[in-house]
């Protein structure tokens, strides 16, 4: 038990501007903020769960929770999440992750829609670099990096 000296009359209460309902339909700045896998409800599987914030905005600081379904029975559903995550890492110029950590705080641009079986929710369509320009799949597995210049010539013959 804890001990309050509190009056909750002397607590002026603002009025809530904010809803919590589904974010309207579209584009979103994000990032990952946190991550952790979870064991499914029925216990034969595993989620990674992706927290977001909205970073820009009229709904800056809004909350987003992915799950991503990576290890489950449904080979279906395996399959899903593992193109979700693809998409996010493509979005993020990243091809290999060894930790969830290294998806957190790298922003990126991802689609929101309305759930079509649970109007109260929002789902991620897609995910894109926040630069707008899409990042192609194929410049993340170029793993040398280019020739270096070669030094200039300086004018200056002591330079």
């Amino acid at each position: 038990m804890a001990s309050l000296n509190f009056k909750a009359s002397s607590i002026q209460i603002e009025e809530r501007t904010t809803s919590y309902g589904p974010l309207p339909a579209g584009e979103y700045e994000m990032m990952v903020v946190k991550s952790t896998t979870k064991p499914t409800k029925s216990g034969n599987g595993s989620y990674l769960e992706l927290e977001m914030h909205i970073i820009s905005g009229e709904h800056t600081g809004r909350r987003h929770w992915e799950r991503l379904n990576l290890d489950n029975p449904s080979l279906q559903t395996v399959k899903i999440a593992e193109e979700q995550l693809a998409r996010l890492c493509v979005a993020l110029g990243l091809d290999e992750v060894d930790d969830s950590d290294q998806l957190h705080d790298k922003p990126f641009v991802a689609e929101f829609g309305i759930d079509k079986k649970d109007s109260t929710r929002n789902v991620i369509w897609g995910y894109r670099a926040i630069t707008g320009a899409p990042v192609s799949p194929a410049k993340l597995k170029t793993t040398t990096p280019p020739p270096a210049a070669a030094p200039a010539k300086s004018a200056r013959p002591w330079g």
